[in-house]
């Protein structure tokens, strides 16, 4: 497939924004049941939120540069029943606005008890909001990784895997980067956050290779026979058939060559994985704030290159009657 760089910032900034905010919630659940104690929690949560906030409006300002009439992406939305992009459309909203009150309730200092508790932070509004977040940001985290899980018949996609990793991805760089927010905003947090970081990104580089494993295993289930619909066993194809280009070879093909193909691989591996959890390793020794934020500055990047071979890497089936350009 052609990887679309308004989807590759769409799906990478979105996953910033809801592993940040899941990176949050638990803090404040953390402190509703005394595992750690923060100095400034309101200020803490408050900014924080609206880092999280700016990261999903980028995803979703880069979203419309993929859309042919962006005065139509209301339209996106009325297929819900059938379509997990429809569903994405939803829920992406939702999310913002869960995370929108809870940032916005923290910056007033209004949390009111809404349940009389024997600890006064487990009947605060805000953690059950912090709540209704979280699910949301697993919601999203299904929605959208389901567009592409769905489709059957690009198997490389087609598997459960494409959901965990969607997830495990997102969460790791949001928790990256709340390790380096904490450092300047709540240091004692900052253990805590890079700890975690580093658990998530291990998971994840576990789950990323078990679908290139499986990837590079695949049988495809179509061939150049039933691409043209004859049945004999030499069948060699000349021509793409026609002079020029066409939609189907701009859109179903990413041109690039095997050797790029293999490069960028080997690239998002390294940057997602060993040099971020050797650069917090680093910065959670030295408490050095640039240090963790070139982590995440480093995740980032190597999850745009992920991005860019998860499209790539599909195979779509009408491949094979345009394989010779």
């Amino acid at each position: 497939m052609h990887p679309a760089l308004s989807v590759i910032f769409l799906t990478t900034l979105i996953g910033v924004g809801q592993g940040l905010f899941l990176a949050l919630f638990t803090a404040q659940s953390y402190a509703a049941v005394g595992f750690v104690t923060i100095s400034n929690p309101d200020q803490f949560y408050a900014f924080g939120s609206g880092i999280a906030l700016l990261f999903l409006i980028g995803g979703l300002l880069a979203s419309f540069f993929h859309l042919g009439h962006p005065e139509r992406a209301w339209r996106a939305a009325t297929q819900w029943r059938t379509s997990w992009l429809s569903r994405e459309v939803i829920v992406l909203p939702v999310l913002m606005f869960f995370v929108f009150v809870y940032g916005v309730m923290h910056f007033l200092q209004w949390d009111p008890m809404i349940l009389q508790t024997a600890v006064p932070e487990q009947g605060q509004l805000s953690l059950y909001v912090g709540i209704l977040g979280t699910l949301t940001c697993f919601a999203l985290f299904i929605a959208t990784g389901m567009i592409y899980a769905c489709l059957k018949f690009l198997q490389e996609w087609h598997s459960p895997l494409t959901v965990i990793n969607y997830t495990l991805l997102g969460t790791a760089s949001g928790f990256t980067l709340a390790t380096a927010y904490s450092a300047k905003m709540e240091p004692s947090l900052t253990t805590l956050y890079g700890s975690w970081a580093t658990i998530i990104t291990l998971a994840a580089l576990v789950f990323r290779t078990a679908s290139l494993i499986r990837n590079a295993r695949i049988k495809h289930k179509s061939s150049l026979q039933t691409a043209i619909g004859v049945r004999h066993t030499k069948i060699q194809q000349k021509s793409q058939g026609f002079m020029g280009g066409s939609f189907n070879t701009r859109e179903f093909f990413h041109g690039a060559g095997l050797c790029f193909m293999r490069s960028i691989k080997w690239i998002f591996l390294v940057l997602v994985f060993p040099v971020p959890i050797a650069l917090l390793a680093y910065g959670l020794s030295t408490s050095r704030l640039d240090v963790l934020l070139a982590a995440f500055i480093v995740q980032y990047l190597g999850l745009m290159a992920e991005r860019w071979f998860f499209f790539a890497q599909a195979n779509h089936p009408q491949n094979l009657y345009y394989q010779t350009i």
